[in-house]
């Protein structure tokens, strides 16, 4: 009965905790770590990924994103991926999920250019009023070679949510 009690409680919590946060005017910076065998793509073994994004909710539970990357593979033949891109996100205000969409311009040497649109869905786990824990999965495809270039990977991140006032 005490586990089902403390349950309760906790989700309680974490939806009290959600509620608000998502709200026009308020700004995010983010940072994610992908790889480590985390994503694949035909093309990689290893690979190790950072993204840092800002945000702004421009509508309450709508955030519009810009966002920046890295991208390292352990593969010898791949070159380092630089990405920048535009997104969007809407959150489910009673828990912290999300559900975004993104396109990415990626360059990787001089040979590869592209342009990746994707999606992805996740959780913001808010740790106290405005910092996150964010798991996320993702899907980015390619109009390069979808065979060797789309991506489909997990993503953890942390979030900060700002007040401008």
């Amino acid at each position: 009965m005490k586990k089902k009690l403390m349950t309760i409680a906790l989700a309680l919590l974490t939806t009290l905790g959600a509620h608000a946060q998502f709200e026009k005017d308020k700004a995010y910076v983010g940072a994610s770590l992908t790889g480590l065998d985390l994503s694949y793509n035909g093309t990689k073994k290893l690979n190790l990924g950072l993204q840092a994004d800002a945000g702004y909710f421009l509508v309450q539970d709508w955030m519009l994103k810009g966002l920046i990357g890295c991208e390292v593979s352990s593969r010898d033949d791949v070159d380092t991926k630089f990405t920048l891109g535009v997104g969007g996100r809407y959150y489910f205000e009673q828990n912290g999920i999300f559900l975004g969409a993104s396109a990415k311009y990626v360059h990787a040497g001089k040979h590869y250019n592209d342009v990746m649109p994707g999606i992805e869905a996740g959780w913001a786990y808010f740790l106290n009023g405005s910092v996150t824990i964010e798991p996320s999965v993702y899907y980015d495809q390619s109009f390069k070679c979808h065979k060797d270039f789309s991506t489909f990977g997990v993503r953890l991140g942390i979030g900060i949510y700002l007040f401008n006032k």
